[in-house]
C-alpha cells in the first residue's frame, strides 16, 4: 500500500507518499501547513475491507509527489482521538474512510465511502 507496488503489465508505479498521522501535535499544524501547501487527509479502517478497496483505489487513480502535498493516513482505531480531532477541529462529520483536503486553513474538499473513489486529487494540488 505504501511506497512501490508491483503493476499486473509488469511495470512499476509508485504510490502515494503517505505518512501516518498518529498525535495531535501533527495535526494541530495541518492548518498552518496549509497556507502553503494542500494538506490531505484519509481516515481508513484497517477492519473493514471497503475502506481497504477504496484506499486502493484513491492510491491507484491519483498521484502527488512529497513537495505537491502532505499526505496523511490516520487508522481509525489505532488513532481514535486523531479521528475524532480531525472531526472538530475541521468540521467535518466523522466516516471511514473518508478524504479531507485542507487548504488555507479551512476544508477545500472531503468525501467518504465510495465517492472517494471518484476523488480527483490533481483538482487540489498546486
Amino acid at each position: 500500500m505504501f511506497g512501490w507496488k508491483d503493476r499486473r503489465d509488469g511495470q512499476i508505479k509508485k504510490s502515494l507518499p503517505w505518512m501516518p498521522l498518529e498525535d495531535l501535535d501533527q495535526l494541530e499544524e495541518i492548518p498552518e501547513k496549509s497556507h502553503t501547501r494542500p494538506q490531505v487527509i484519509f481516515k481508513h479502517s484497517t477492519s473493514c475491507g471497503i475502506s481497504r478497496m477504496v484506499l486502493n483505489l484513491f492510491s491507484d487513480n491519483n498521484a502527488a509527489d512529497a513537495d505537491q502535498a502532505d499526505l496523511y493516513y490516520v487508522d481509525v482505531h489505532r488513532s481514535r482521538t486523531i479521528s475524532n480531532e480531525i472531526s472538530d477541529i475541521f468540521k467535518v462529520r466523522h466516516q471511514s474512510p473518508q478524504v479531507v483536503i485542507i487548504k488555507n486553513g479551512s476544508v477545500a474538499a472531503h468525501e467518504s465511502h465510495g465517492a472517494i473513489s471518484e476523488f480527483n486529487l490533481s483538482n487540489y494540488l498546486k
